[in-house]
């Protein structure tokens, strides 16, 4: 299956995923760095779509995911956002992450964060964006943190 066949494929097997309970709305999709976006819109199902911490949201993506393995598809990676549940999940964390920012800009004492995988690449891809920063993870699993901390000084 190739890069568009993929595309496709994805978009539909979550349209045919939703409707089998009762929510008939057309997916959005797009690639972005060799991943599936799939934008679910607005329904009265969000919540349940969503789930407590966002869990049935990552088993929707992950069932969407794993049928493309099954069928050997070029593009296998699926990001799917519902209501732009994630988005604006992403810009809160963009947010919080200014604000330590400038805390280790101002005090020089690195910030150790407890984030989710999604939430630390939203604030890797932010540090970016400073010259005198860096950020980076340790720890495994669910202990695994962000460091945020000032660059050192080349002498």
């Amino acid at each position: 299956m190739d890069r568009d066949e993929s595309i496709r494929f994805a978009t539909k097997y979550l349209e045919d995923l939703l409707s089998f309970f009762g929510i008939n709305v057309a997916v959005w999709s797009t690639v972005d760095d060799d991943v599936i976006q799939l934008s679910v819109p607005s329904t009265s199902m969000n919540n349940l779509l969503i789930g407590k911490n966002a869990e049935n949201l990552r088993c929707l993506q992950h069932i969407v995911s794993m049928s493309l393995v099954a069928k050997h598809a070029e593009l296998t990676r699926v990001n799917v956002d519902i209501a732009d549940y994630k988005r604006q999940r992403a810009d809160r964390i963009a947010e919080k992450a200014e604000g330590w920012i400038a805390s280790v800009r101002r005090t020089g004492e690195p910030r150790t964060v407890n984030l989710n995988a999604a939430d630390r690449r939203v604030v890797h891809k932010l540090a970016e964006d400073y010259s005198d920063i860096t950020t980076h993870s340790e720890g495994e699993g669910k202990d695994r943190v962000l460091i945020i901390e000032k660059k050192p000084i080349d002498e």
